[in-house]
């Protein structure tokens, strides 16, 4: 309240109290008769306070002078003799008005001031014909007035006030959708504010659902919400109780696979012939998923080894043994959309999730290209570091100007940026090498092997970095075996969730550098790893692929094959993972045979689950194990299904 109100408020408050005692001092009690004129007499004197109260009131909520206002006053007196006590409130809240309300304040107090004097009449003739002899006391009165002070206060609705539309929707996406149905529940003008299409959209992009779409998309964003919500809870079901559709992506019959990479709906693989194959898990008859080798590699006979491959949602990559590298679009495959000649081996080979810049090492060098607006692939930058890179990884979030790529060779860990002529050093400590690597879109984490006397400090270590200082931010583990693989970048947050050759699965927290979870997982190490909000899957050298709840760090279930698990990766409802031989040179199918042709035991597998089907269909059902006692046969199986009574009977025509 402003200093120029508060003394306005201060003057006629002083002024409504001086009236009072005036009239006290005017009107004395009358003495409890039966006489109707006693009664009349407290009626009007009680009537005058309220009249002159009304007055002052009225001079500073309205700008009319006092004879208006009090022919208003009575007008609206006689309009609302005819009507309930409620009709005012109940018409206000449903009509949702944004007035300053003072003509419905003002019917308001009228109507539950008459009320109150009908009341009081009736209770004081009440009490005179049964005791004529009490007295009504000062305490009383006052009690009395004290209670029609509180019932003129809550008359005013303070939720109904004069605000722009669009400053109520500005206060309204602060709520959460139960807050919302609350809300809705008050009046008319609420209900229209707490269903506004455009606060529901905001809400259902920021939990996450159709992220790239506009307002125009859906007609109910509300309903969109509420079965978006339904079907992510079906579909965490689907994946507690492993419901849900497996297929095994094949291609190459008869070679070995060498690599695979997923991102979102695209599916790589690399093959010992030399071919690459993308799988569109949305649209299985997809042109795109012929990718043709270029003419260099396709021409040589044997054809290179596909040694490292890459994908995300515009571009996919391979590199093969001779040191080529191909660039294929993912929007219509066929031909690649660039090729280029490595003076060596590629090493290592990264490529930006989300924008198309691919990064790959060739000994101790290091070659960022990037695609400009127009399509056309050039050279950003090249680097060369002391020794041979291990490791590298693109920073997400950087765009295709100013990537940033993080750098693992030896015992030092570099952050790679193209405006700046040489790599920065973020980490080396002689004698302990970085056996790890994985960024997010603001940190680095990275994992350090300690041996000799250093393993008294507590075994090895987590180091995590910040990419803009370059300076520590955590440090934690602590494990006698060496850390495998780290999930930063997909973890939930101020989480890292990290696998380590001593068997376990381990989750840290990084504000506090502590250990959340240890999970013994797999007997011949931890090979990948990913997590979210709610669940872990992680894969081990011995083949087994497992799915852990976070919360109750209990294994919900785990499948097997024979190869180790080189790539685990999940969304929402769908996760990949590709079990890769580690000898790419197997025999054939039996001994005598000489030929290329690897038997189906070691060329690897890729399976891909599907948790999206509802858990409520029977589709997915065999027909035999649909069956009941009432038919008499099975479907196709010739399986005699009788009932108990009917075997003992001997009447079943098999007996």
């Amino acid at each position: 309240m402003a200093d120029n109100e508060l003394v306005a408020f201060r003057k006629r408050w002083k002024e409504e109290l001086e009236l009072k005692k005036k009239h006290q001092q005017l009107v004395c009690v009358p003495p409890l008769s039966r006489d109707v004129p006693a009664q009349s007499a407290q009626k009007e004197s009680k009537n005058r306070y309220f009249v002159d109260s009304e007055q002052h009131s009225s001079k500073a909520l309205s700008p009319l002078r006092p004879e208006e206002s009090e022919k208003g006053r009575v007008g609206e007196v006689e309009q609302s003799e005819d009507q309930p006590e409620y009709v005012s409130i109940a018409r206000g809240l449903l009509n949702g008005r944004t007035s300053p309300l003072l003509d419905r304040i003002q019917e308001e107090k009228t109507r539950r001031k008459r009320q109150y004097n009908s009341i009081n009449t009736a209770c004081n003739t009440i009490l005179q014909q049964d005791n004529p002899l009490k007295k009504v006391t000062k305490n009383e009165k006052l009690v009395d007035q004290f209670i029609q002070d509180l019932n003129e206060v809550n008359d005013i609705p303070f939720f109904d006030i004069e605000l722009p539309y669009e400053l109520a929707l500005k206060i309204f996406q602060y709520l959460t959708c139960a807050e919302l149905g609350r809300c809705a529940q008050v009046s008319q003008a609420w209900r229209v504010l707490a269903e506004d299409d455009g606060l529901w959209f905001k809400m259902c992009t920021r939990e996450g659902y159709h992220q790239n779409a506009s307002m125009s998309d859906s007609p109910c964003w509300k309903s969109t919400l509420r079965d978006c919500r339904f079907s992510a809870k079906a579909v965490r079901t689907n994946w507690k109780s492993r419901v849900g559709s497996i297929s095994q992506l094949q291609f190459e019959l008869g070679k070995v696979l060498c690599d695979v990479s997923t991102c979102d709906k695209f599916v790589l693989a690399g093959y010992t012939s030399g071919d690459v194959r993308l799988w569109d898990t949305l649209h299985w008859d997809s042109t795109a998923s012929y990718l043709k080798t270029n003419g260099l590699s396709g021409n040589s006979d044997p054809r290179p080894f596909v040694t490292h491959v890459q994908v995300n949602n515009t571009v996919a990559a391979a590199a093969y043994e001779d040191g080529c590298v191909d660039l294929w679009s993912t929007e219509t495959g066929g031909e690649p959309i660039q090729h280029y000649q490595s003076p060596g081996a590629i090493q290592v080979m990264a490529l930006s999730p989300d924008s198309p810049v691919l990064g790959s090492v060739t000994g101790p060098n290091i070659r960022l290209d990037h695609a400009n607006d127009q399509g056309y692939w050039r050279t950003l930058h090249q680097a060369q570091l002391p020794k041979n890179v291990e490791g590298l990884v693109l920073v997400p979030g950087r765009g295709s100007e100013h990537p940033l790529a993080a750098l693992r060779a030896g015992e030092s860990v570099y952050l790679l940026d193209p405006r700046e002529e040489k790599p920065w050093t973020i980490h080396s400590v002689y004698g302990h090498p970085v056996t790890c690597l994985d960024t997010s879109d603001c940190h680095v984490a990275f994992g350090v092997k300690r041996a000799g006397w250093a393993m008294h400090d507590g075994g090895n270590k987590i180091h995590v970095c910040s990419l803009e200082t370059g300076k520590p931010v955590a440090c934690v583990g602590g494990s006698p075996g060496d850390f495998t693989c780290i999930n930063l970048k997909d973890a939930p947050p101020h989480l890292l969730v990290c696998g380590n050759k001593d068997r376990r699965v381990r989750v840290f927290d990084l504000r506090t550098a502590s250990s959340v979870a240890s999970l013994y997982a797999h007997h011949l190490g931890v090979t990948a790893v990913q997590a979210d909000d709610w669940k872990i899957v992680s894969g081990g050298g011995e083949g087994l692929v497992c799915v852990w709840e976070l919360r109750m760090r209990a294994k919900l279930w785990e499948m097997h094959n024979r190869h180790p698990v080189r790539h685990v990766r999940f969304n929402t409802s769908t996760l990949v993972t590709a079990n890769i031989p580690d000898d790419k040179s197997p025999r054939g199918a039996c001994i005598t045979d000489d030929d290329l042709t690897a038997h189906r035991r070691h060329r690897g597998v890729i399976c891909h689950y599907d948790f999206s089907e509802d858990a409520s269909s029977q589709d997915h059902v065999l027909a035999i194990c649909r069956s009941d006692y009432i038919e008499s046969h099975g479907y196709n199986y010739n399986i005699g299904l009788v009932v108990p009574y009917d075997r003992l009977a001997g009447s079943h025509p098999s007996h």
